[in-house]
């Protein structure tokens, strides 16, 4: 009979389940169940036996069981996040001058990106030129009891740069947001002003979200720019590998 296991036993049987159905399923059979499955050391050996790693350290772990599905689920929840798909699931909320371009890196009188992985590059024109995406959280499966009570991170990253011929500006903007799409925190930067003659490095921007109250459904990310010359055609600020990511 299950119930005169040896707790340390039923936890290495229940670590063989899917995650999935021990919360929806198996943490209602009884009490003793619903105590392992809401307890640490079921989801330490389930960490463990899927070699599971992060950049938190595992003993911060306040939740075992929220710590282990973020853990799981965290990817960039950006898409299209370097142009490899045109202006794909981007809304473009401005698209002044001569709008929107993607080029290939490292472009006129610009720089590789510091990782291979990245090939490409939107770029901006002499008017302002913004684009935006809105990220579902409750589609990308962060269900709400998660980010009322527990409120994971939510982690926002850029990297922009300018020509070292022409001057630019950038700015970045994102938005929490409620069900009603009513603005529950919000990070906006400076205008960022790139001179001309400058070195053409790519910079990265970064906020990390964090104890934010309840209600987030969506995130709402817009960033942007122009040049300062107004020249025709993309002297701009150009940019690249922008994420969004949900973490423990």
């Amino acid at each position: 009979r299950m119930e005169s296991l040896p707790e340390a036993v039923l936890i290495r049987i229940l670590s063989s389940i899917p995650a999935v159905d021990l919360v929806l399923v198996c943490c209602l059979v009884c009490c003793q169940w619903k105590n392992l499955v809401d307890g640490a050391a079921l989801w330490i050996l389930k960490w463990q036996q899927e070699g599971l790693t992060g950049a938190e350290s595992e003993e911060n772990a306040e939740n075992w069981q929220n710590f282990y599905f973020l853990s799981k689920k965290r990817k960039n929840l950006i898409k299209n996040p370097c142009g490899e798909e045109d202006l794909q699931h981007w809304g473009e909320v401005e698209n002044g001058g001569d709008g929107w371009k993607i080029e290939e890196l490292p472009g006129d009188f610009g720089k590789e990106f510091p990782s291979e992985e990245v090939h490409k590059y939107f770029v901006t024109s002499y008017e302002w030129c913004r684009k935006a995406q809105v990220i579902d959280l409750r589609a990308e499966g962060y269900w709400e009891e998660l980010m009322d009570t527990t409120q994971p991170k939510v982690v926002v990253k850029d990297w922009y740069a300018g020509r070292s011929d022409a001057g630019c500006l950038y700015e970045l903007c994102v938005k929490l947001l409620s069900e009603n799409e009513d603005v529950l925190a919000e990070y906006r930067s400076e205008t960022i002003t790139i001179p001309q003659g400058n070195d053409a490095d790519w910079t990265e921007i970064s906020h990390t979200f964090s104890n934010y109250g309840p209600g987030v459904r969506f995130v709402h990310f817009e960033h942007g720019g122009q040049d300062t010359l107004f020249w025709k055609g993309w002297y701009g600020v150009r940019i690249t590998n922008s994420s969004v990511t949900v973490e423990p």
